[in-house]
């Protein structure tokens, strides 16, 4: 018995076992938390830095594309409008002869025939018109360079730049032009201007 108490007794006087912290221990777990801790916030600004990097570049790939569909959008609208253009210019001619001949059609000539012909040029007319082909309204307008070529000038009651004739229609295709018109410019009224610098 004696000897159960002087072991109880000693283990209990050991000042090794007795459960008590180290003073110093707090702080060092104190200062690796407060290094983990900055470690952790470096990282987490390193990630949000690639993240915001990562961002801006798919920003910008994304615009990139969107612009990329709208150029290919509108490429492929332009081909399906103007892509039989010169096509156009070569049906034009057979208009404009067509007209002539019209024009110069003698009186003798079946008006079966000269109503067959009229038909036809009016068939073809609508046709160009329903693919955006349009004519260009040039007799008494200002002359435009943009949608009239000059071939002469010549006196008239109309004011000066004005045009008198039309030589040959000028057509437009969905806007663009697509044939200037031909066209006579007024020179104005000669005995006005005599009237004016006297």
């Amino acid at each position: 018995m004696e000897s159960n108490n002087a072991d109880i007794g000693g283990a209990n006087s050991n000042p090794g076992n007795d459960g008590s912290e180290n003073p110093q221990e707090p702080s060092s777990r104190v200062q690796n938390a407060a290094q983990t801790s900055a470690e952790d916030l470096k990282r987490i600004q390193d990630l949000e830095s690639r993240l915001k990097e990562q961002e801006s570049k798919y920003l910008y790939l994304y615009a990139d594309f969107e612009n990329f569909k709208k150029r290919s959008i509108k490429e492929r609208s332009d081909l399906i409008k103007f892509g039989w253009e010169n096509v156009a210019r070569e049906l034009l001619q057979i208009v404009d002869n067509l007209e002539r001949a019209l024009i110069h059609v003698p009186s003798s000539t079946d008006k079966t025939l000269v109503e067959g012909l009229n038909m036809v040029l009016n068939q073809f007319k609508n046709t160009l018109q329903k693919q955006g082909v349009q004519h260009i309204d040039s007799v008494k307008k200002d002359f435009d360079p943009n949608l009239h070529e000059a071939v002469g000038q010549e006196e008239s009651e109309l004011p000066s730049g004005m045009i008198v004739k039309e030589h040959a229609r000028g057509y437009t295709l969905h806007g663009r032009l697509l044939r200037p018109a031909r066209v006579i410019v007024s020179g104005g009224n000669a005995k006005s201007q005599e009237a004016k610098s006297s």
